[in-house]
């Protein structure tokens, strides 16, 4: 991966005597290499003489920057000095990043010379259409009779710049196909930008359920006339019930997804500022579960208690996301988040050895939903007498058996045998490749993505899938 012509960014194992700061990717048992892509790179490297730590030009959260005199006031307090090229940067590009799971190359994300990403789709759309994606991790992707194309990474889009690369990038598309979009599909949750941009065009829009498109996007992937059984396991996604789900499985096909597992529901303390306080959905868990967890109880919280228990600005959610932030939390390894994905990055560094499982409770709900009970993880989390390492592995191995444990359950009612992952969650090595290996001893056929991201970046793709299916449905 590191020789390919396109030189992605790949990430590795750090060996422990490696001659890179601690700074570099902290607590962390990986870190990014790339090899120089460009004629300048090879000129800086020569004279260089060594290897040089990088990163873009762009603040956290938003998309690179391009414009010379942007990139001097911005970057200002960044950079001494900037090495800039004659020639206008048409738009930006993040490099791409690529991780093994599961022994397979798989995408973390798409950039330069890896995107914009071609298919040939299964069944054609109707009418050319551009699908926005999600909030996070964002792409666009535009498909129009049998093909489909999907856009290099935007990212969030939380800046304003963020939202004018995404506007950019969704006209750059059609633009350079030469293909106009007829219709927009956007993700259900109605505050999202690219769903407001969505409404804001003019064109008839098409609302598609977050999680319905992670599983849409494996599918799509992997395209079969069989019935699969598709786990979206992610940070936060709006539901069909309108709660926030991120630990469903679905079953069906494209146009046909059901929800046939998920996990024991459980509050999230102040809304969306519980995803980057990873401390307090520890916190919610252990108040669910009726225990005390010494280091996030406090003179501070007796506020957020009276909220929790009137139910104020603490939604329901079922996000596996959310409980490996809780565990990162309990083992005092992440209380605070500084970038998407830290606790839940951090836990698994942690988790290099395989724990022993503990079972989880399964029940089957009014609604026939199997649901997996996280109850048992929270005092064997807060068990002091065993190191840190041994619980977040006990931890991951938890939860691969309980997906196993879904997955058995859901095959004995309907013979399902083909299993998806979908979602930000199975970008974590550790748990994929437990469930891998369990899924496949049990008999199953495990469909892991291999040309898209299983996060959010697929989101756009699995949109116009699900599109094209709910075409030929009417």
């Amino acid at each position: 991966m590191l020789r390919d012509t396109v030189r992605p960014i790949v990430l590795v194992t750090r060996r422990a005597q490696a001659m890179v700061a601690a700074a570099v990717a902290p607590h962390l048992c990986e870190i990014a290499l790339m090899l120089p892509y460009s004629p300048l790179h090879h000129l800086l490297l020569e004279d260089f003489g060594a290897a040089l730590i990088a990163t873009s030009a762009n603040l956290s959260g938003e998309p690179v920057l391009t414009e010379p005199g942007e990139v001097r006031e911005r970057l200002g307090d960044v950079a001494d000095g900037f090495l800039h090229h004659d020639r206008v940067i048409a738009r930006p590009a993040d490099d791409p990043v690529l991780r093994v799971i599961a022994g397979a190359a798989r995408p973390v994300r798409h950039g330069r010379g890896t995107a914009p990403l071609e298919w040939a789709l299964s069944r054609p759309i109707a009418v050319p259409t551009l699908a926005v994606g999600a909030y996070m991790k964002a792409t666009v992707a535009l498909a129009w009779g049998e093909r489909a194309v999907v856009s290099p990474h935007i990212g969030d889009l939380e800046s304003p710049r963020a939202r004018e690369v995404f506007a950019q990038v969704a006209q750059d598309l059609q633009r350079l196909y030469g293909v106009s979009a007829q219709r927009i599909v956007h993700d259900a949750h109605p505050n999202f930008p690219s769903t407001r941009w969505a409404r804001a065009s003019g064109l008839p829009t098409q609302a598609v359920w977050h999680h319905q498109a992670h599983a849409s996007a494996v599918a799509g992937e992997y395209p079969s006339e069989a019935t699969s059984l598709c786990f979206t396991w992610d940070g936060l996604g709006l539901g069909p019930d309108n709660t926030l789900w991120g630990g469903e499985a679905l079953l069906g096909s494209p146009g046909r997804w059901q929800r046939a597992a998920s996990f024991r529901p459980f509050r999230l303390l102040g809304g969306e500022q519980a995803g980057r306080e990873p401390w307090r959905t520890a916190l919610a868990l252990s108040w669910e579960c009726g225990q005390v967890w010494p280091e996030g109880e406090g003179p501070g919280t007796s506020l957020l208690r009276r909220a929790f228990d009137r139910r104020l600005n603490t939604p329901t959610t079922t996000a596996v996301g959310r409980l490996f932030d809780a565990a990162a939390a309990f083992l005092g390894v992440c209380l605070y988040a500084t970038y998407e994905g830290e606790a839940p990055m951090q836990l698994e560094a942690l988790s290099a050895s395989s724990g022993s499982p503990i079972p989880l409770p399964l029940t089957r709900d009014e609604r026939g939903v199997w649901r997996s009970d996280w109850g048992p993880l929270v005092a064997a989390l807060m068990d002091s007498r065993r190191t840190t390492a041994e619980r977040a592995a006990t931890f991951h191995s938890s939860i691969a058996h309980a997906l196993r444990d879904q997955a058995l359950m859901v095959r004995e009612q309907s013979g399902v045998s083909r299993v998806g992952l979908g979602g930000g969650v199975f970008q974590n090595r550790v748990l994929t490749e437990q469930v891998n290996r369990l899924l496949t001893d049990a008999g199953f056929e495990v469909l892991i993505p291999r040309r898209l991201p299983t996060n959010d970046a697929a989101i756009s793709y699995g949109q116009l899938i699900e599109a094209a299916a709910l075409d030929t449905l009417h």
